[in-house]
């Protein structure tokens, strides 16, 4: 489509009028005089205009079964494609209400201080960490994985006491030894990656909240790479801070981040010797300008990403019409599938234990003889296809695809399966 403009003479200034491709309306713009244009002209700026960005905008369409971010359905699509209004707007602060409503129910909680982050996965588990912890609190962290690594990275930059207990990949931690860590440390938080995206272990929570409850102990559970894939009851299994991130299995362009506290840390979190590292992520500002704090005005704390609350609450309803156990179920079925395919074709899954294995991010052993960038490289050129290597500890060791959200089905475990057989056939394999 091409533009057209039409100029009208305004005396001193000039308006246009014309047809943009992509807009159904008129647009107008009003030229400044031309005394103003011969200033800009004539400047002698010391960075010039990118000759890139004279170019249109071009981003291919891909496939992307990685460990995230997952493919944006159409209509999440379309969803955050709707008019920008103002963030406090009450049409907003109704899409906010009705977000808060579909994590609870993806969280199963029924926790008032519900909430979405500006930011990605970190900035929730920064969010976590900076209210629940001060300088000098103890810390447990465990660690079988890269998001262990870093949430005991987190906390020693505030001053926490950070104790670790370490697994080994691809495997998971007894609630026996939790309460012997428990009982040694005296933790105020311990962490916990229910979705450990780095070596695909999905870590059983059943009665670890419980045995933080007993030691005076918050519960903090990093689901951003199960949540929606993999069934977790935020209330039922004593979770004190679980968060989560959008661009999973929730199908919603990165940069929010899903969020609820407990009532036990909320205890915890407002009764603070000092206040939180983070203005951003002050939980007691956060919480207000959710409109989850009891407070009837809400306070100014940050322009929010409007566009992404109108991708997220458009995927919550995707959720809900499917229905979570649904959702559990489909990823469990195409989960099993794609290893049963993986497993014939002689290929050896990296958690060996089923039980363990996450149902959104397969990791898989690389290939004897094979460089895995190779690999990668060649669905990518060749099936436009994105799966991706390990990540932390596990880098250079597996494989990692995800089927998350709407990618989760059989025809893309099959897409998947076809590409590996022929990056197989034609990557190098070396005789040594």
């Amino acid at each position: 489509m091409q533009n057209r403009v039409a100029i009208f003479d305004c005396g001193a200034s000039r308006e246009i009028q014309g047809s943009i491709a992509g807009y159904e309306s008129p647009v107008k713009f009003v030229l400044l005089p031309t005394a103003i244009h011969t200033f800009v002209d004539m400047s002698s700026l010391a960075v010039s205009p990118p000759e890139r960005l004279r170019t249109p905008l071009m981003v291919p369409q891909r496939h992307m079964f990685g460990p995230g971010p997952s493919n944006v359905p159409p209509r999440i699509l379309r969803a955050g494609a709707n008019p920008v209004i103002g963030h406090m707007h009450p049409e907003i602060l109704e899409i906010m209400a009705d977000i808060q409503g579909g994590i609870q129910y993806l969280f199963q909680t029924r926790n008032p201080v519900t909430l979405v982050l500006s930011g990605t996965g970190h900035t929730a588990m920064e969010c976590a960490i900076f209210n629940a912890v001060e300088a000098g609190d103890s810390v447990l962290v465990a660690v079988n994985g890269v998001w262990g690594e870093r949430a005991a990275d987190i906390a020693e930059r505030i001053g926490a006491r950070v104790n670790t207990i370490v697994g080994s990949l691809g495997g998971f931690f007894t609630n026996a030894e939790i309460e012997e860590a428990l009982i040694k440390h005296r933790p105020v938080l311990f962490f916990l990656a229910h979705g450990e995206s780095s070596t695909g272990v999905l870590h059983p929570l059943d009665g670890i909240g419980q045995l933080c409850h007993k030691y005076d102990c918050l519960f903090l559970v990093d689901s951003v790479a199960s949540i929606g894939g993999a069934p977790v009851y935020m209330d039922e299994q004593g979770i004190d801070i679980l968060y989560t991130a959008s661009q999973k299995v929730l199908n919603v362009p990165p940069g929010i981040a899903p969020i609820s506290f407990s009532e036990r840390a909320c205890r915890k979190i407002f009764n603070r010797r000092t206040k939180p590292v983070s203005f951003f992520l002050d939980l007691s500002l956060l919480s207000n300008y959710w409109g989850c704090d009891g407070k009837a005005t809400r306070m100014y704390h940050h322009t929010g990403p409007v566009s992404a609350f109108y991708s997220l609450r458009e995927s919550l309803a995707i959720l809900v019409e499917e229905g979570l156990e649904s959702s559990w179920k489909r990823h469990t079925n195409v989960t099993e599938y794609f290893h049963t395919g993986l497993e014939h074709m002689g290929l050896k899954l990296f958690v060996e234990d089923k039980a363990l294995r996450l149902p959104t991010v397969t990791t898989i052993v690389a290939p004897d003889g094979y460089d895995w960038k190779e690999i990668t490289a060649y669905v990518m050129k060749r099936h436009n296809l994105e799966i991706s290597g390990g990540l932390g500890p596990s880098a250079g060791m597996v494989l990692r695809v995800g089927l998350m959200g709407c990618n989760s089905s059989i025809t893309n475990a099959d897409l998947v399966l076809a590409a590996l057989r022929d990056a197989l056939t034609h990557c190098h394999k070396s005789k040594v």
